[in-house]
C-alpha cells in the first residue's frame, strides 16, 4: 500500500470516528500518523534532475506575494495590470504553465507578484505540478487566493483543504509552545493555561508516536492535537492570506456586498479595472513593511529610495540592504520618528535594535531640524 492510499484509509477511519472525548485520544493518534505520512509525500522520492520546467524564480524586491487559484480565476490578468509584466491569459483553462514573476512598486517598496499555475484538487498529492505550486507558495510572505466570485464557496474550502494539507497555515500564529529535546529524563510537560482542547496523555501519546522519550515541553496557550503536531514537525509555515474575489461584474450589488464584509477579504474586476486600488493598498497593509530612510551626516534624509523591512528585522538587517560589508564595521544607530508615529515606532524600533546585541543606538524625535 503506497503513502496516498494510506493517507486516504486514515481519512476515511477519522470521517467514520465521532468526535467526542472518548474518541479524543483515538483522534489524536490518527491525526499524528496522517501529518507523517503527508511530511514522506512531499519529500522527494530520487535525486535525479529530472527534465521540466522548474518554478525557481529568485526572490527579489522587499517582498513576495503569491497569486493561487483554481485555472481561469485572472490571476494573470491582475499581474498583467499591476505590474509592467505581461503574461498570458485566454478563455481556456492552464494557460499559465510556470511561475511568471512581475515587480509592483508602491509607496517606494518593490514587491514581487508571482503568478503561479492553477491548481487542481488533490495538488497536495503531487496532480497537475501541484507539489512545485505548493513549494513556490511557502516562499512568500503574502498569499492571494484568487477565487472566482460567479462560483460557490466550495472551491475556497477546496484550496483551504490543499494548503494546509502541505503545511501552510492561512492567518494564524505559530502556537505558543516551547518544545526542547533532551538525552535523558523522560518527558515533562508543563502548562501556564488550563487545556480545554486537548490532554495531557494525548500531548504524551503523540510524542512516543515520534519516538521522542525525552523532551520538555511548556505550554503558554489553549492549543488543539492539530496545534501541538505542527510545533512538533516543525516545518509548518504561517503566512498571511488575502481572499481576492474576481468577476464581481458578473454578480448582483447584494453578493458583492456579501463578499465584501468577509474577514480577509477583497472584490475586485480586473476586466474592468475595479477595486485594484484599493488591493494594492491591503496588500501593503498585510505585509506590514516599515520604511526605513537613510541620512548623512548634516544632511537631510533621503525621501526617495528607503529600505523596507519586514516585521522582525534587525539594524543588520538595514545594513545589509545597503551594503553586505557595511554591517562588520557597524558601531552604533541613530533612529528618528515623528511625532505623530513616535510612540508606536520607538516600541516597534526599540524591540528591532535590542535584538542586535553589538548595536548601540539613541532615539530622537523628527522636530524638523
Amino acid at each position: 500500500m503506497g503513502i496516498v492510499e494510506k493517507i486516504k484509509e486514515i481519512e476515511e477511519e477519522m470521517a467514520r470516528t465521532q468526535k467526542n472525548k472518548a474518541t479524543e485520544y483515538h483522534l489524536g493518534l490518527l491525526k499524528a500518523k496522517l501529518a507523517r505520512y503527508r511530511a514522506q509525500l512531499l519529500e522527494p522520492t530520487t535525486k535525479s534532475s529530472g527534465g521540466g520546467t522548474g518554478f525557481d524564480v529568485q526572490k527579489s524586491g522587499d517582498a513576495r506575494v503569491a497569486l493561487i487559484g483554481f485555472p481561469s480565476v485572472g490571476k494573470s490578468t491582475l499581474l498583467s495590470k499591476c505590474t509592467h509584466t505581461q503574461s498570458e491569459s485566454a478563455a481556456y483553462e492552464f494557460t499559465t504553465l510556470t511561475a511568471i514573476p512581475g515587480v509592483l512598486e508602491y509607496q517606494g517598496a518593490r514587491i514581487q507578484l508571482l503568478d503561479l499555475p492553477g491548481i487542481v484538487e488533490g495538488a497536495s498529492e503531487g496532480r497537475g505540478r501541484g507539489r512545485q505550486v505548493v513549494a513556490t507558495a511557502k516562499t512568500a510572505d503574502l498569499i492571494l487566493i484568487m477565487l472566482d466570485a460567479t462560483k460557490s464557496e466550495e472551491q475556497r474550502r477546496l484550496l483551504e483543504i490543499e494548503l494546509d494539507a502541505v503545511g501552510i497555515r492561512l492567518n494564524k500564529k505559530r502556537p505558543d509552545v516551547v518544545f526542547k529535546r533532551k538525552t535523558t529524563g523522560g518527558i515533562t510537560i508543563n502548562k501556564t493555561v488550563p487545556l480545554t482542547k486537548t490532554d495531557e496523555k494525548t500531548i504524551r501519546t503523540i510524542l512516543a508516536s515520534y519516538k521522542l522519550h525525552n523532551c520538555d515541553v511548556m505550554i503558554r496557550e489553549d492549543i488543539t492535537t492539530d496545534e501541538f503536531i505542527d510545533v512538533l514537525i516543525g516545518t509548518r509555515k504561517y503566512i498571511p492570506c488575502l481572499y481576492v474575489y474576481n468577476k464581481i461584474d458578473a454578480i448582483s450589488l447584494e453578493q458583492m456586498d456579501k463578499l465584501a464584509r468577509e474577514d480577509h477579504t477583497v472584490v475586485i474586476s480586473c476586466e474592468l479595472g475595479l477595486n485594484l486600488d484599493y488591493l494594492i493598498e491591503r496588500i501593503w497593509e498585510e505585509l506590514d513593511l516599515v520604511k526605513v530612510y537613510t541620512k548623512k551626516r548634516g544632511a537631510h534624509p533621503d525621501l526617495d529610495d528607503p529600505v523596507c523591512l519586514r516585521k522582525g528585522a534587525t539594524v543588520e538587517t538595514v545594513c545589509n540592504g545597503i551594503h553586505r560589508s557595511l554591517a562588520a564595521n557597524f558601531r552604533y544607530a541613530l533612529v528618528w520618528a515623528s511625532h505623530r508615529s513616535s510612540t508606536r515606532m520607538r516600541r516597534k524600533w526599540a524591540s528591532i535594535i535590542t535584538s542586535w546585541t553589538r548595536t548601540s543606538c539613541r532615539f530622537s524625535r523628527n522636530d524638523g531640524r
